[in-house]
């Protein structure tokens, strides 16, 4: 995450909208609940799933060392790290902040396996990657050195917009480097098996005496997914990182495909691989406003399709969201970590799925960084509660993040991140990590028990507000999830009304473990009462056909 500031809920806000008393006092986590819309038991029976599994909301972002670097031995980075891959995998997909300056380190000459910065070995990564069924966003970021260096010394920095200093960022054609690099990588690791060889490059010039060299390669069939950037709109940076939404709108037009071919045969991921999905940068501010002005700019500037459908330069929304007691869109900063159920964030999800769903394609909503400190200096620490330590609170919290944005129709969803970035250290997002050291954290070992119980099933609706109650499906098996949506210790019981004869498991969630503690129950007349939590309980229904009353 790249937010250096954060969120403060100002104080006529905490007046008039939230109803706090006075101002100068730390502000209590606001009552707002998740906007769910809650359907009857039949309903829920009968409507069809999303078709988006469980699984997709498991992602993580991680950096090339957390696959290929050993403590033990740091400079040999040839080979997966398993120790690290152990803990990789128990999500489903990985979000890897890619720097350009690996790619690029020199103007034109782009190297892969190993990269001439770093000596990384991308083609291994990738590989492994997709031998365990994790999927990759590739997020290509930051300024190579030699484009930084046109700005200023005053002004130079790797998030600068991804342009020579001076360009017209207006433009498409600003950004053609940038472009350039997305169909090399796009034409390496996609799937079109059929791009001409002569259109692929690759630096192979030995950097010492027997040393790796990079060879070309194309249509390796290893990356679906591509990010163009992070967080285009990062205020706190200045004019110089910002991009309006017309600027990053011309930057992703030549990104996604060339600026529809104008910039070159070599030039834009579709250009290289038309099956490639091109993801929008996650925007540090989540406002809808912002994708819908770039969507103007896409139907001015690009037209519209034969279908009629606005020629976007993207195929994904992305946006980035933390939730807190502070307000992303007055760059109020926060003082704590909040449960997602008791934030805006399930709004700000329904706003940005409306829009997607209002356009004639319905390209996805992907949220790709949310998460909570453990440093309890942190603004966005998630705190003990009761008995329960900052870790089983980041662990529930991660994981009803998860099922909250499950709710709210978005497509996939990545934490921030797999290690913490700074141990110890009280900046936000310093101590976000689900892993430390080779042990999972129990945020990944929630994660790693509920992938595996009904990683395959997709949301089919929610039957009560509090406790949730939501109803997941795979073919004819059902699981119901319980959470009390709150975060104060409260507990509340259910009662699950079924068929006479049904029976169920009840799966309850274990730090450390990698599986659930299950017990098989038999309702009583068929009612199964049920004590929810804050820490959610499933409850899988054994009978394969039943009604629930």
């Amino acid at each position: 995450m790249d937010i250096l500031f954060g969120q403060r809920w100002i104080c006529t806000v905490l007046v008039a909208v939230l109803g706090f008393s006075r101002c100068g006092v730390k502000p209590v986590p606001p009552s707002v609940k998740d906007t769910v819309k809650v359907i009857s038991p039949a309903q829920a029976n009968t409507t069809d799933s999303n078709q988006t599994p469980l699984k997709n909301m498991f992602g993580i972002n991680s950096y090339e060392w957390n696959f290929l670097e050993n403590p033990a031995a740091p400079n040999n980075r040839d080979h997966i790290y398993e120790a690290n891959m152990a803990l990789i995998k128990s999500f489903s997909a990985v979000r890897h902040y890619l720097n350009w300056n690996k790619l690029e380190n020199t103007q034109g000459n782009y190297t892969y396996n190993p990269t001439n910065n770093g000596s990384w070995y991308y083609d291994i990564i990738y590989s492994r990657c997709k031998q365990d069924g994790i999927m990759v966003l590739a997020d290509i970021k930051n300024l190579p050195v030699w484009m930084m260096d046109t700005y200023p010394a005053g002004e130079r920095d790797d998030e600068n917009v991804p342009a020579a200093y001076g360009a017209n960022r207006l433009l498409p054609a600003s950004y053609i480097i940038q472009a350039r690099t997305a169909f090399q990588f796009a034409a390496r690791y996609g799937y079109n098996t059929h791009i001409s060889p002569d259109m692929v490059k690759v630096d192979s010039r030995p950097r010492w005496n027997n040393d790796a060299v990079n060879t070309v390669k194309f249509g390796l069939g290893l990356i679906k997914y591509i990010e163009c950037g992070n967080e285009p709109d990062r205020w706190w940076k200045g004019d110089k990182a910002t991009q309006t939404p017309e600027e990053y709108a011309a930057n992703m037009s030549a990104f996604y495909d060339g600026h529809k071919g104008t910039l070159g045969s070599n030039a834009g991921v579709k250009t290289a691989d038309p099956s490639m999905v091109v993801v929008m940068g996650g925007l540090a501010t989540a406002d809808v406003k912002y994708v819908q002005r770039m969507i103007d700019w896409c139907k001015t500037n690009r037209g519209l399709k034969a279908d009629g459908s606005i020629n976007l330069c993207f195929d994904v929304i992305n946006y980035h969201l933390y939730a807190n007691d502070g307000n992303i869109f007055t760059h109020q900063r926060a003082s704590t970590g909040v449960a997602p159920e008791l934030t805006i964030s399930g709004s700000v999800a329904d706003g940005f799925v409306k829009l997607a769903n209002g356009l004639k394609n319905k390209p996805g909503v992907w949220v790709t960084e949310t998460g909570y400190d453990i440093n309890q200096q942190s603004y966005q620490h998630a705190p003990p509660i009761g008995n329960k330590s900052a870790l089983i609170t980041q662990a529930d919290w991660i994981l009803r993040s998860s099922l909250m944005y499950a709710r709210h129709g978005i497509k996939r969803l990545f934490f921030y991140q797999l290690f913490d970035a700074t141990p110890n250290n009280p900046e936000q997002y310093s101590t976000s990590g689900l892993a430390e050291g080779t042990k999972r954290r129990p945020a990944a070992d929630y994660i790693l028990q509920v992938n595996k119980l009904m990683g395959n099933y997709t949301y089919t609706g929610t039957i009560n507000a509090d406790p949730l109650v939501d109803r997941y499906q795979s073919g004819k098996n059902t699981i119901y999830v319980l959470t009390i949506p709150d975060q104060v210790g409260r507990t509340a019981d259910y009662t699950l009304h079924l068929d006479a004869g049904a029976k169920a498991v009840i799966y309850s969630l274990k730090p450390g473990a990698g599986a659930m503690v299950s017990s098989e129950v038999s309702p009583v007349n068929g009612e199964l009462k049920i004590v929810a939590t804050e820490t959610p309980v499933f409850v899988k229904i054994l009978e394969k056909q039943y009604n629930i009353r």
